[in-house]
């Protein structure tokens, strides 16, 4: 397992658990450190992690809403925790992340969602990655919502 998908690994736990526990908790930074600490102790992710789980809390209300917009038939409460995580980190990296290429955000979400979604996460996944991909023009995009 490369570096960047361990981190995006433990990203996805953190955010399941925020998700999990009501998203109460505005700063995850001890979440992180805990999840490091169980699952990756000799981990050094150079602040990955963290710099991910805030820039997904920092643009949640875009990101839900770019969620919601291309996942229609599919209300964000009623999407599993773990898709709508892994749909979090994909559209976080994909609009907001100038360091991760679009097709590599979008390919890794995909693994994260074959890895610990259902059956269908992965399609379902790749579907709403795709369609915001096409509508990006395969450009990055850092501002708001059109």
């Amino acid at each position: 397992m490369s570096n960047r998908h361990l981190a995006r690994t433990i990203a996805l736990q953190t955010l399941y658990q925020w998700d999990f526990n009501g998203k109460k908790e505005t700063d995850l930074g001890s979440v992180v450190k805990k999840n490091l600490r169980e699952f990756a102790p000799q981990f050094d992710d150079k602040g990955f992690i963290q710099r991910l789980v805030d820039g997904v809390l920092r643009q949640r209300q875009e990101i839900d809403d770019l969620i919601t917009k291309y996942a229609p038939e599919w209300p964000l409460e009623q999407i599993t925790m773990v898709d709508r995580n892994v749909l979090r980190i994909g559209i976080y990296e994909m609009r907001y992340d100038d360091d991760i290429p679009e097709k590599v955000a979008i390919n890794e979400a995909i693994e994260l969602a074959k890895t610990f979604g259902g059956e269908s996460s992965g399609k379902f996944v790749n579907g709403v990655l795709g369609t915001i991909y096409k509508e990006m023009g395969g450009q990055p995009q850092s501002s708001s919502l059109t």
